[in-house]
């Protein structure tokens, strides 16, 4: 059995792949269980790499750095890839004032963090990891361990003191931000309102409207669009009594009825530039789009044909070329208004309306082949990898700095990860995954960077937790977790006039807390905060990411 304990302990790669799998496979299973309701999930291989560590397991030290890096490198690439399509939209209308109230709260947690290293003996690295444990944010610790290092090449036991600040941090920032969200839902939520059905989550909206506008009599579709303010599209118009299929010439007449699909936020521009709204509400679940007329079917048609991948709508002229019209494009679940200027991608569901065989032939054109969208494209996975870590390693100078900041393997894959998934298309690279892909590959990468990052913190890690010091980190840690949150959330609810669930979901969303966010959505009527949540988590891990590395650079 000699070659059984072997394995064990001879620091091998083998020794390794089998050490970090087995603080992966004993984390995760432990993370599924719940207490009060709350389970750790995948930060339990967090905790299980510490354990491991603290009782003497070790592996070579290159191995733990090439995996903890390379699984830090897979995790937020495909992060950045996932929210890519739906970065740039979050910042429109109400997402850049929920963007900039998110942001705030990230300069106020970072200003108090600084002042905690200021006017306590607490050092920089631990200060940077209680903040990253605070607001529960990993790829943090890995921008300031890295930016640590690249300052200080030989300074491991400060990063791994980062490590283990974090470590302590992380638990109470889950807490603290539980906490909040009880306070903010106890003084904030609005009392008494019914729960209503949510559609939210899908920023369209569809009416059906009496043509009573003089002004607009007699035009056609494509003269009344160029009048207006807003976008919209006609999906359908009754005209002597039966439902046809607009297109751009079409007349719209006096009396008429027509169907209008917009942003929810123009409704009232609609109303103003077509007449009376119908008293129908054609946005509630299970309706029978088939029904409304026996010649004309709805179906949702997928772009599978990499043909198609970053091709404008407009340039396919689908509904000249075969009498459809679509009315919707659904993108990672979004649901966006078509216009001639849409760039597709793979993974596009179209909502097409029309005669069926027509819709047919569209659906043929488009591909419409969901089992050619299982397909991985690992190209463009390798290839922003590469680009993601050779823009991580460029210096930028910047006036009144000793040292050129360097974005790093957190901050580089993250920026390409975005961009490919945001712009890829243009340049017609498939960079779709599904949406199961995706979250395979961010798990496993994170998975193993948790693995790493608590083998090499568990040296030390409960002497230092059962002490003055580990006393002092709880404080700070929840003093991080909480001042910053409750401040932002009263502000914003006293200034900005903001709903509770667009207020609560922000601020989960800027503290990279999804377990606060599920008590929050649990709990509330109306809204649904997940929506406030997606629209500044992008932007918000991306400046936590960089924070952390600017903090270390001016202060180290």
């Amino acid at each position: 059995m000699n070659w059984f304990t072997e394995l064990f302990t001879q620091q091998t790669f083998m020794q390794a792949v089998l050490v970090l799998s087995l603080i992966c496979a004993t984390g995760l299973a432990l993370g599924n269980i719940k207490i009060f309701g709350i389970s750790l999930g995948v930060t339990f291989v967090f905790f299980t790499g510490i354990i491991a560590g603290h009782f003497g397991v070790h592996i070579d030290p290159q191995m733990l750095t090439l995996a903890q890096n390379f699984g830090l490198i897979l995790y937020i690439y495909t992060l950045g890839l996932q929210v890519g399509p739906g970065f740039f939209s979050s910042f429109k209308k109400d997402g850049i004032k929920l963007n900039l109230i998110a942001l705030l709260l990230l300069i106020l947690g970072s200003t108090m963090a600084v002042v905690i290293f200021l006017t306590t003996d607490t050092s920089l690295s631990d200060t940077v990891g209680l903040l990253a444990g605070a607001v529960t944010n990993t790829p943090m610790l890995g921008a300031g361990q890295q930016a640590l290092l690249q300052m200080y090449p030989d300074n491991v036991e400060q990063a791994n003191s980062m490590a283990m600040a974090c470590a302590v941090g992380y638990p109470f920032g889950l807490i603290g931000m539980i906490l909040c969200v009880m306070i903010l839902k106890k003084t904030l939520a609005p009392k008494g309102r019914k729960k209503e059905e949510n559609h939210s989550a899908d920023n369209t909206f569809i009416a059906e409207y009496q043509v009573s506008n003089p002004v607009i009599f007699g035009m056609t579709i494509q003269q009344v669009r160029q009048h207006a303010d807003c976008q919209f599209v006609i999906s359908r118009v009754w005209k002597d009594g039966r439902v046809m299929i607009p297109t751009s010439e079409t007349v719209l007449e006096e009396g008429e009825h027509i169907m209008v699909i917009s942003s929810r936020n123009d409704v009232e521009s609609i109303k103003t530039l077509f007449g009376a709204q119908e008293n129908v509400d054609w946005n509630k679940k299970g309706i029978d789009w088939n029904a409304i007329d026996s010649q004309l079917v709805s179906r949702k048609v997928l772009v599978t044909k990499p043909a198609h991948n970053g091709v404008k709508l407009g340039d396919l002229k689908l509904r000249n070329s075969y009498g459809i019209n679509i009315t919707r494009v659904n993108r990672a679940g979004i649901d966006l208004l078509p216009s001639r200027n849409l760039r597709l991608q793979l993974g596009d569901k179209l909502v097409i309306v029309g005669e069926g065989r027509s819709v047919d032939n569209v659906a043929t054109l488009l591909g419409n082949e969901e089992k050619q969208l299982n397909t991985p494209n690992l190209l463009s996975i390798f290839v922003g990898i590469i680009l993601g870590v050779i823009v991580g390693s460029i210096p930028l100078f910047i006036p009144g700095m000793s040292m050129p900041i360097k974005l790093g393997i957190a901050g580089g894959p993250i920026i390409i990860g975005i961009l490919m998934g945001a712009f890829g298309p243009r340049f017609h690279m498939a960079t779709y995954t599904t949406q199961s892909a995706n979250l395979m590959l961010r798990q496993l990468g994170l998975t193993i960077f948790l693995a790493g990052l608590g083998l090499s913190a568990g040296d030390g890690f409960f002497a230092a937790v059962f002490s003055t010091e580990g006393l002092k980190w709880v404080i700070i840690s929840i003093s991080l977790a909480m001042i910053p949150v409750l401040l932002v959330g009263f502000i914003t609810a006293r200034f900005f006039k903001t709903s509770y669930a667009d207020n609560v979901g922000m601020l989960c969303g800027s503290m990279a807390n999804p377990f606060a966010l599920e008590f929050a959505g649990g709990s509330q009527d109306g809204e649904d905060p997940a929506v406030a949540y997606a629209t500044v988590y992008p932007a918000s891990i991306f400046l936590r990411v960089i924070s952390a590395q600017i903090l270390i650079l001016l202060l180290a």
